[in-house]
């Protein structure tokens, strides 16, 4: 069995590097992918550029999407993976600064499974952390295979 990887989109260094600390005070060991624009996670996605050789079925076991993205927006992001056969039923948690009401409904009608606005201090982040790790890596059950 692969090891179950968190494909962390983030565009902020320091909101990279506080999730990455709040994961490993939580004991998350999971390997950390992170794209820092939208462009990169869909490279890293369909093994495309810089991710060529990387086996295209061996999709991480969630995706972290900031929404205020580089190049191309973590929506448009959203949209992509649910377009596509290959990542359809990828779960896709939002995590977001954003408060407005309009990504929050653009986001689920999309297809994300989740939408978490970022906590401030990191206290509330670091318990955060435990909670999205507690679900997506151990309870939740994802399809072995995606379809196509």
């Amino acid at each position: 069995m692969s090891p179950k990887v968190i494909l962390l989109v983030e565009d902020n260094p320091d909101d990279e590097a506080l999730a990455l600390r709040a994961f490993a005070k939580n004991n998350i060991r999971n390997e950390v992918v992170v794209a820092r624009d939208g462009s990169e996670a869909l490279d890293y996605l369909f093994a495309r550029k810089a991710y060529q050789g990387r086996d295209p079925a061996g999709l991480p076991q969630v995706v972290l999407l900031d929404l205020n993205l580089p190049k191309v927006s973590g929506l448009e992001v959203l949209r992509q993976i649910r377009a596509d056969e290959r990542t359809r039923l990828l779960p896709v948690v939002i995590l977001t600064s954003s408060k407005e009401e309009q990504d929050i409904v653009e986001g689920y009608s999309l297809g994300a499974n989740s939408y978490v606005r970022k906590p401030v201090n990191f206290d509330e982040f670091l318990a955060a952390a435990r909670q999205l790790g507690l679900y997506w890596l151990l309870l939740n059950e994802t399809p072995q295979r995606q379809p196509g």
